[in-house]
């Protein structure tokens, strides 16, 4: 049985970073959003980013960006792989040089087939709760039957997950990787260490 890879995403110490990775993190999220609660600035994010080591993948999430802000970031921080949350098409996502996944906000009438088509060039898909005035960070899961079944892309699930619930979500959709963020907080963007375990152990498990 392949293993699910793990992303806790919204670090914004380094203390955080330092756990997750020795927890076994695959990768770790920065929030480049300055109206998320887990925003961090180019400096503290430079620091996080050197504190996993090479062998974890330091994401780095936008949304709806100006071109010239996710550039300056990549000059300044070490981000392997981009997020994009936004409205984003393909041609703006690829333009940057880097692999990416696409969020998908999985609103009551989206047309998956359709969107999914829409973004030829990422390197997976995270699928996230749809909330009209949020873009991801809701604490709130979705049906997750909703998932595309025997999909040829990697799978990232998002949304609500810790861990309680994170073992079913993954024998229920057997995704390529879960991404989670408030499901192992105490407060926004401060990480517990206790929680980050548990989420990685029950999602080596499940």
């Amino acid at each position: 049985m392949k293993r699910t890879r793990v992303k806790v995403c919204g670090i914004t110490r380094p203390e955080d970073a330092r756990v997750a990775a020795a927890a076994g993190v695959d990768a770790i999220g920065l929030v480049f959003y300055a109206k998320s609660p887990r925003f961090v600035g180019l400096s503290d994010a430079a620091v996080i980013s050197a504190e996993v080591g090479p062998f974890v993948t330091t994401v780095g999430l936008f949304v709806n960006a100006p071109q010239q802000q996710v550039a300056g970031t990549l000059e300044r921080v070490g981000l392997q792989l981009l997020q994009f949350h936004g409205d984003e098409d393909d041609e703006y996502c690829r333009q940057f040089g880097r692999p990416f996944i696409k969020a998908i906000r999985m609103a009551p009438d989206l047309n998956l087939s359709k969107e999914l088509a829409r973004f030829p060039s990422a390197s997976g898909f995270l699928f996230d709760a749809w909330h009209k005035d949020k873009y991801g960070g809701t604490g709130e899961t979705f049906a997750w039957r909703r998932l595309p079944s025997g999909s040829d892309f990697p799978l990232i699930l998002a949304g609500g997950l810790n861990p309680g619930n994170v073992a079913d979500a993954i024998s229920q959709t057997r995704p390529y990787a879960v991404d989670v963020s408030g499901g192992v907080e105490t407060a926004p963007g401060i990480k517990s260490a206790r929680l980050i375990e548990q989420f990685i152990a029950r999602a080596s498990a499940g």
